[in-house]
């Protein structure tokens, strides 16, 4: 390509970057700028051509001129401004968040003949900046616990017990309905313990068959049963040293409950298939939404183990017995979802926080966020209303009390309706029934179910006029 060519094809080029570009003279007036230039500052080319560089009020630039000595801009003297983050003033007086880069230009014979300028919007990563800074503080400033969160009374009792349970090593078990949150409490339990640097191995107990139940928890020897291939080594194993999350305790077969019995009373284990026993040292932390007394006296669970298991109980709270810490449970969880959304959503209105307030939760925490996600998708609108609430939290009450006024209003319009016309016919119900388009067996039925005596209403009706 001839350097003629080029020179034909520059201002394609330059206008297809996205960066603006302005180009001054020596003294600063700006010569030329691209269409990048105009979109972030918001100047068209005749608003700029021919002005100095100091209308876009940059703090860069303004540094650079303070310091600029014998020349009216450091630049000239350096030679370069290498990506200075700064501030540049738009046309319509906003300020945007820019990346600067400048170097002077200098003719054939090395002449400085002036200076390019680049651009960059930082608007959106400053925006990402802020969201994240933003959930920063949301994670630090959490008016909560380890995650938790809730300032009422039995919340706060909640803190002290997982505080005191966590530097023990006897086993701990947290007593919740569903959706309390008893994974977070244990996750708290590990993480404020001294095994806090070793493992925390989860297991749900519910989710299992008996005999992979067995083997997910204690491993298993090569040929120990159809499929087995290999030695695996168990969740105990995996947590020695460490602590293990038993989910859903209650729904333990009685034949496994046997083998932990062993576990807490002997530290050891075996292997599905194998009858070597394995040291371990771990501490079982264990959940249920069950009342595993009932399940003893049922014969659904083993006493002897229930007892070792319920050495340090925790219970926790349902969210209709705290219900003051709804609203912090509510920004808490409408924050998160706007950070991670990214959505105009502002706020929650008073209308819905009241509904939330009086709502009874079935389903606890974890419906009351899962209502928020709920929300989000939802609302097209900067304000969550009721109505962008699932339905089992917000159903529009009927006005039963509306349709019996409308069915009421119209039995007595055709009470009034019949009374007048046998005013006027004298009591004749075979008239009435001409006037009013009906038959005189229905102008007799409606006497009837509205207990009309046709000479005794007219009269009241001739005595009250």
């Amino acid at each position: 390509m001839l350097g003629r060519e080029l020179d034909g094809y520059w201002k394609t080029v330059v206008n297809t970057i996205r960066d603006g570009i302005m180009i001054v003279n020596t003294s600063g007036a700006i010569v030329s700028v691209n269409e990048a230039f105009n979109r972030i500052t918001g100047y068209s080319r005749e608003d700029v051509i021919g002005k100095t560089c100091r209308m876009l009020h940059c703090d860069v630039c303004e540094e650079a001129m303070a310091g600029g000595g014998e020349h009216w801009c450091s630049l000239f003297r350096n030679g370069a401004i290498d990506n200075r983050k700064g501030r540049i003033q738009r046309k319509d007086g906003t300020s945007v968040n820019v990346l600067k880069n400048a170097a002077i230009l200098k003719d054939a014979e090395g002449n400085v003949i002036g200076a390019v300028g680049t651009i960059a919007d930082l608007t959106e990563i400053s925006e990402k900046e802020t969201q994240l800074e933003a959930y920063r503080l949301q994670l630090l400033c959490e008016d909560g616990f380890h995650g938790i969160i809730g300032s009422s009374p039995a919340m706060r009792h909640l803190y002290d017990m997982i505080e005191n349970a966590a530097h023990s090593d006897a086993p701990v078990i947290i007593y919740g309905e569903s959706g309390t949150g008893k994974e977070l409490v244990s996750q708290a339990i590990h993480e404020i313990g001294d095994r806090c640097n070793q493992s925390f191995i989860k297991v749900n107990c519910a989710s299992l068959t008996e005999s992979l139940l067995e083997s997910e928890l204690f491993g298993h020897v090569r040929g120990a049963y159809t499929g087995a291939y290999k030695d695996r080594v168990g969740r105990f194993e995996k947590a020695n040293e460490g602590d293990i999350f038993l989910d859903e305790i209650g729904d333990l077969p009685l034949s496994t409950q046997v083998k932990l019995l062993r576990v807490l009373e002997e530290k050891v284990i075996e292997r599905v298939g194998s009858s070597s026993p394995i040291a371990t040292n771990v501490r079982i932390i264990s959940a249920t939404n069950q009342n595993l007394v009932e399940l003893v006296e049922q014969g659904k669970f083993r006493k002897d183990f229930y007892f070792r298991i319920n050495v340090i109980p925790i219970f926790l709270p349902s969210l209709r017995e705290r219900t003051g810490d709804i609203p912090l449970l509510a920004e808490s969880f409408f924050r998160k979802l706007q950070l991670k959304n990214g959505r105009n959503i502002d706020r929650i209105s008073q209308e819905t926080m009241d509904i939330l307030n009086s709502y009874s939760w079935p389903g606890n925490v974890r419906e009351l966020k899962g209502a928020f996600e709920y929300a989000f998708v939802t609302c097209n609108s900067d304000v969550i209303e009721p109505h962008h609430l699932p339905e089992t939290i917000y159903t529009p009450k009927r006005s039963i009390t509306a349709s019996k006024k409308n069915a009421f209003n119209l039995s007595e319009i055709e009470k009034q309706e019949l009374l007048e016309v046998l005013q006027k016919t004298g009591g004749n119900q075979t008239k009435a029934a001409e006037i009013l388009g009906i038959s005189r067996v229905t102008v007799w039925n409606r006497m009837k179910r509205f207990g009309i005596d046709a000479k005794r209403s007219i009269e009241v009706h001739d005595t009250e006029r």
